[in-house]
């Protein structure tokens, strides 16, 4: 399909959008949303989970490390799944490559409800994480070519959304079905199989990848004959590294290191941070369960907030000028949240303000990669920049440990 053309008017290219475009957009919010709902419950549950599977009561540091591999099979998946169906999907196509990404991460999901140890559910969550990591790479590469021309990066920013509402969704399952074990919470996961039904009714491919697919077939046909066109040929990932891209490819994964450092530690441990807090003032048990589910709420709404309006900022200020705008709020915020904080009276409003910066940084990751091939050019910066994140469980624990520095240094007596 060809993307409309912008309208007229402030919000005039809002009617430009056609059919198959808005059946995209709502396949991919969808399937981001619900990745993100995932961690959201992964985390929500780790503690009483964690707690069955050791075998009864265990200490905060015995969570804290096993929650760690846990956290860091999960996002090993995420960079295993992004660097293989980043390239399936540069050969057969995004649609079909999505269909399968989703149908993993849903039946691995479900399955983590049926572990009967930690290992278990490690190995659950990697397989599910190939599909998570799958799902995003290869949505944002269809919604960056089914809108192609048609504000982009207000179409990006948006689409992102999805991935703060997963906080949203996350609270509410865990609310609704967190009182009948942790298992339900996860058996939940297997949900997202319905985007099936809509990605089988007439989802086609996007106009760019069927002209690419048509002259590699023509090439090949008749053999390749000037340089442009072996270099067309080549392998997708050796292309990123071409003279041409190679400081696109190194600039983007170094932001993207930095950006996933903040908001995985955040989204993995602030249900736990908020539930020690909380212990600390005496709230305990099911009496905290809804407590944290509305601050993760909070967190929720303030990246939607800050994802829908990072396309418009962006046209506006700039990329540059507001990447680093979100950046900075982000360190500021974060840093108040984990270290200046020391009773819950005001964290749901700085959860609110940190949600806005953390996931509204994560829009500027889709602006910065070269257009040729964008599965794969999405792929490599951003999983290489997740395995970086989770090839050690500290940077995983990075987060409550400026917590925990903050709560210990509280306790200590004053100067004199």
């Amino acid at each position: 399909m060809e993307a409309a053309t912008a309208g007229s008017g402030r919000f005039g290219w809002l009617g430009d959008i056609s059919r198959y475009q808005w059946m995209v957009f709502l396949v991919v919010w969808l399937g981001w949303a619900l990745d993100s709902t995932d961690f959201g419950l992964f985390a929500l549950v780790l503690s009483p989970a964690l707690t069955e599977l050791l075998g009864g009561a265990q200490s905060t540091a015995a969570i804290g490390k096993v929650g760690g591999y846990l956290a860091m099979a999960g996002l090993l998946g995420w960079a295993f799944g992004g660097f293989l169906f980043g390239m399936i999907a540069d050969y057969i196509g995004r649609v079909r490559a999505l269909a399968l990404a989703i149908l993993v991460f849903s039946v691995f999901t479900a399955c983590q409800g049926l572990a009967q140890t930690p290992i278990q559910l490690g190995i659950f969550r990697f397989l599910a994480g190939l599909g998570t990591g799958a799902e995003i790479v290869v949505g944002i590469a269809l919604v960056a070519e089914a809108f192609a021309g048609l504000q982009r990066a207000k179409i990006a920013g948006i689409m992102m959304t999805g991935g703060a509402f997963g906080p949203l969704i996350g609270g509410q399952i865990y609310a609704l079905v967190g009182p009948y074990g942790w298992r339900y919470v996860f058996f939940c996961g297997i949900a997202p199989a319905l985007l099936l039904f809509l990605l089988r009714r007439g989802m086609e491919e996007p106009a760019h990848f069927a002209a690419v697919r048509a002259r590699r077939t023509e090439l090949k046909a008749k053999g390749t004959a000037g340089e442009q066109d072996k270099e067309f040929m080549r392998f997708v990932p050796v292309q990123l590294f071409s003279r041409q891209n190679r400081f696109s490819t190194c600039v983007g994964l170094l932001f993207c290191v930095g950006t996933l450092l903040s908001i995985w530690t955040s989204q993995i441990w602030l249900p736990t941070i908020q539930r020690l807090m909380l212990e600390k003032e005496g709230v305990t048990g099911a009496a905290a369960i809804p407590i944290i589910g509305h601050g993760m709420m909070l967190w929720g709404f303030g990246g939607i907030l800050g994802y829908a309006l990072f396309g418009f900022l962006a046209d506006r200020f700039g990329r540059r000028p507001t990447i680093a705008f979100y950046n900075i709020g982000t360190v500021a915020s974060g840093v108040f949240l984990y270290v200046g904080l020391g009773t819950y009276e005001h964290y749901p409003l700085m959860l609110f303000v940190f949600g806005f910066f953390v996931f509204g940084v994560f829009s500027g990751t889709r602006s910065i990669c070269p257009n040729f091939s964008r599965p794969t050019s999405e792929r490599p910066r951003y999983r290489s920049a997740t395995a970086a994140v989770a090839s050690s469980p500290v940077s995983d624990r990075w987060s409550p440990a400026c917590w925990w520095c903050r709560s210990a240094a509280s306790t200590m007596p004053p100067r004199p």
